[in-house]
């Protein structure tokens, strides 16, 4: 198995990559040297890297669609064939499911989770045999602080962050004497193409009672995120979690705002810090 001549040489994939988060990070990493793979369920094996307008070569795209076992494996071993290593998996793809729990089928939820957890979980599983072998490596899980608090009428989308904060913390502790480091980053309102790509539930489109409040709700949800921060901002910290030889678990990210929330959540009576949510959100 080759060796790593410098952290500058890591062989990098990021799920997730055609757009918003996983596309600004793989563009900064690129840029700094690390080798980048980045998937996109349109890309093809073998594509050419686009130029950026400096003239330095982009990030490698290959398919990968995190919902199909079979193609996360081939995406994996295509990456494995190409360098004979594997050093750092952002799991970055995800989307957002809005609506009030009771008009979000039991289908829609499945789809929630089929691609926020169980995708992470089908990349997980064959990266770690392989990182353990090697004996080291970076799993950075991309959270969300709606994984710390419940939004309203995003009851799965937070569910399913959540899900990944247990899932991370304990993965964190099986893999660390392999000398694999597991880390999350919970970032909130940033501007990317994640308010524009939300999924409304069928039903809360079609005169719900609940129609009054999710507008209301769904208008400070958007309106923050489009008012929040480039995702490039984070690129800075993703490289710095790289290269630090014992990161912490979480990184919550974002503007102080959003990360105070969390602080306050451990503070406040619950009744209380449910009143701030629920007034912010013009509930």
């Amino acid at each position: 198995m080759p060796s790593k001549t410098s952290s500058e040489k890591q062989v990098v994939l990021i799920t997730g990559a055609s757009a918003g988060f996983g596309k600004a990070w793989a563009e900064h990493l690129c840029s700094r040297g690390f080798r980048v793979y980045g998937t996109s369920r349109s890309a093809r094996f073998d594509a050419t890297p686009l130029k950026e307008d400096t003239g330095q070569p982009s990030f490698i795209t290959i398919p990968m669609d995190v919902r199909d076992t079979a193609s996360v494996n081939r995406g994996i071993e295509h990456i494995l064939n190409k360098e004979g290593r594997l050093d750092v998996v952002v799991n970055n793809a995800g989307f957002g499911l809005a609506g009030a729990f009771e008009d979000c089928s039991v289908e829609e939820v499945k789809d929630q989770f089929e691609t926020n957890v169980f995708g992470v979980v089908r990349v997980c599983r064959p990266v770690i045999s392989h990182m353990r072998q090697q004996k080291s490596g970076v799993i950075v899980i991309v959270g969300s602080l709606a994984g710390r608090i419940g939004i309203p009428f995003q009851s799965a989308y937070s569910a399913s962050k959540f899900a990944l904060e247990g899932f991370a913390e304990t993965l964190r502790m099986e893999v660390k004497p392999f000398g694999i480091r597991v880390v999350l980053l919970e970032p909130g309102d940033f501007k990317t193409e994640f308010t524009r790509n939300r999924v409304i539930a069928q039903k809360a489109r079609n005169n719900s009672v609940y129609a009054g409040f999710f507008k209301r709700a769904l208008g400070v949800m958007e309106n923050d995120e489009q008012n929040g921060p480039p995702p490039v901002e984070v690129a800075l910290l993703l490289e710095k979690i790289l290269q630090d030889p014992g990161p912490s678990l979480r990184y919550p990210v974002g503007k102080i705002s959003d990360r105070l929330a969390v602080k306050l959540k451990a503070l406040l009576p619950g009744r209380v810090f449910e009143w701030l949510v629920m007034k912010t959100y013009k509930l």
